[in-house]
């Protein structure tokens, strides 16, 4: 039997995602506890610190389980007991939500049948309280992010520090996690437990390792021991769910459970950590997949592209190969360029109407890349408006620049003659994809067609605007 090479497993999988416009930024496999392949896209690495999203919800959960460990809490509690202000004084409190416990919440078997807060509210915590819940707790499986956010609030509460430095001497020191890790917070300073994760890929995969090893770390054990069976076993029934397979499987304590004997941490966009403590596999993926229609599908992908043939072989006995101490390059998504439609362009464009779209564009283009500029007023001659973004572009690589405030990745090409795409990944605390494309009229007209892809996005980036070349200069002066 030919050997198993987990590099080309890794970059098939990166090749399928690309073709779907799905930016993978890391992967990493490791079989009990030995790194037996992993890949980057460049300026993108493993010690790259990324918002995980709701992979929050897991390391939220396991502070729950060591403050029951500790004696502080139980997993019995009504959750009410905890926050007593938010009691009968401020108004009357609802019976199912009087009978929901600590578990419920953990299991996402809640009373609500979705977040109770909006993004842009103040008072996230008071909202789990204060909105009415829909069905009496203990019943179905809700995704309920605030629920994660109050149990953060609750860490935070009874350990009387922040929810990361709680968690910073019980597990991430003795992991090696990195120094950096963060929560952003929410509207009343509280870690957001449901979703404000910021850690490194490597990260990921020390906690991963963790959880393989029933909580035990070089002899010492960090978990505890029931907690973390009853976290990695089904609490709930997640048949209904209508996104990916893997996440109809079933639930436990902020973990899905995709397949019989796997546990799952998943954030939106693709951070994803698989587990399967029967082999030992821990398999690590951070991505964007938001600008896919069907996103939710690379879930499985992972699963089928990945994790499937690497299981096979596996069991077969087959030895694992592959350049061990070298990623895998793998490609951001780019539009397609053909260097016969490039065109040097060195204009001013002003909008025609005033409606969406920036007051101002300038295209300074040759035949290997440019920059594009949006103005956020008119383009004029003498205009000394700040940009209100500044793109740099190559159609031979990838450019890491800064957009909008955020490091970012650009690709562009020419992908018909008049027409130059451009796509944006960017990587700050809150991981957006932006597209532009920029088509040119007989009459000189220039159309920009504007998309973006992002929990907190700013929609105003969704736009269709028709430009006409200014009088001047194409240099900002």
């Amino acid at each position: 039997m030919p050997d198993l090479f987990t590099d080309d497993l890794v970059a098939a999988l990166a090749r399928r995602s690309a073709a779907c416009d799905i930016a993978v930024h890391t992967v990493q496999v490791s079989v009990r506890g030995e790194i037996v392949a992993h890949g980057v896209s460049e300026p993108a690495g493993l010690d790259t610190p990324q918002r995980m999203y709701s992979v929050s919800k897991t390391v939220t959960g396991l502070a729950i389980g060591l403050l029951a460990d500790e004696g502080l809490l139980g997993l019995d509690d009504p959750v009410t007991e905890h926050f007593p202000e938010m009691g009968p004084e401020m108004g009357p409190v609802h019976p199912w939500l009087e009978a929901t416990t600590l578990r419920d919440m953990l299991a996402m078997r809640g009373p609500h049948a979705s977040t109770t807060y909006k993004r842009t509210d103040g008072d996230w915590l008071e909202s789990y309280f204060r909105v009415p819940p829909t069905h009496p707790p203990g019943t179905v499986f809700s995704y309920d992010t605030s629920a994660s956010y109050t149990l953060a609030a609750l860490v935070e509460r009874l350990s009387g520090t922040s929810l990361p430095d709680y968690l910073r001497p019980r597990l991430f020191d003795p992991l090696g996690i990195s120094p950096d890790l963060r929560f952003l917070t929410g509207p009343e300073g509280i870690a957001h437990g449901g979703s404000g994760l910021v850690c490194t890929p490597r990260d990921l995969l020390r906690l991963a390792h963790l959880l393989l090893g029933d909580g035990v770390h070089d002899g010492v054990r960090l978990l505890p021991a029931e907690y973390l069976r009853a976290a990695t076993s089904p609490q709930a029934d997640t048949a209904l769910q209508n996104s990916a397979a893997a996440l109809r499987g079933g639930y436990g304590y902020q973990l899905w459970l995709p397949r019989p004997g796997w546990w799952l941490m998943f954030g939106l966009g693709g951070q994803l950590v698989y587990g399967n403590p029967a082999r030992g596999l821990a398999v690590v993926v951070t991505a964007d997949f938001q600008a896919c229609p069907s996103g939710d599908r690379f879930i499985d992908d992972v699963l089928e592209v990945l994790i499937d043939p690497l299981v096979e072989g596996l069991d077969a006995g087959r030895a694992l190969s592959g350049a061990h101490d070298t990623a895998v390059e793998m490609r951001w998504p780019a539009p397609r360029h053909v260097a016969a439609h490039a065109r040097p362009v060195a204009e001013r464009y002003s909008n025609v109407v005033d409606g969406p779209g920036p007051a101002g564009l300038v295209l300074s283009l040759d035949d290997d890349g440019g920059r594009l500029t949006g103005l956020d007023g008119p383009a004029r001659p003498d205009d000394r408006a700040a940009a209100g973004w500044d793109v740099e572009l190559r159609f031979d690589r990838p450019v890491r620049t800064v957009v909008d405030g955020q490091p970012a990745v650009v690709t562009a090409g020419w992908t018909s003659p008049g027409t130059l795409d451009l796509r944006c990944s960017l990587l700050g605390d809150n991981l957006t994809t932006w597209r532009i494309r920029l088509a040119w009229a007989p009459d000189g007209t220039l159309t920009g067609q504007s998309q973006i892809f992002g929990e907190t996005a700013d929609h105003a980036w969704n736009f269709h605007a028709a430009y006409r070349a200014a009088p001047g200069p194409a240099q900002r002066g």
